[in-house]
């Protein structure tokens, strides 16, 4: 009997690579706080995307939350055509390895 593998989120099991999980959900992230603009304002889809300067499926893809259909930079750019700016904050990651003034990871690593 084989054991189901455990994520720490879905976008850690969607994704290859941490780093393509931070791309995901940073941009999940992103969709759906323009996504509750909309919904604040009241805007059709129509109304939506031309206020965001996008098409109309295009802003059903956004608020259905089709993320891979989105980069950050297209993201930036729609909040930003509706007078936001994206403000984004780095914090540590609790399974990071620390840095030491010692060298950098890769260095640490090849001396392991």
């Amino acid at each position: 009997m084989t054991r189901a593998k455990v994520y720490a989120s879905v976008w850690d099991a969607l994704a290859d690579t941490p780093e393509q999980a931070a791309n995901l959900r940073a941009r999940a992230e992103l969709m759906q706080q323009i996504a509750a603009i909309v919904k604040k304002k009241r805007w059709t889809q129509t109304e939506a995307a031309r206020h965001c300067g996008i098409t109309q499926p295009r802003m059903n893809d956004l608020l259905r939350g089709r993320v891979s259909r989105f980069s950050i930079d297209a993201l930036v750019n729609i909040a930003t055509s509706i007078g936001r700016r994206v403000h984004m904050e780095l914090e540590i990651a609790r399974d990071a390895i620390p840095l030491s003034p010692r060298g950098s990871i890769s260095e640490r690593i090849e001396r392991s």
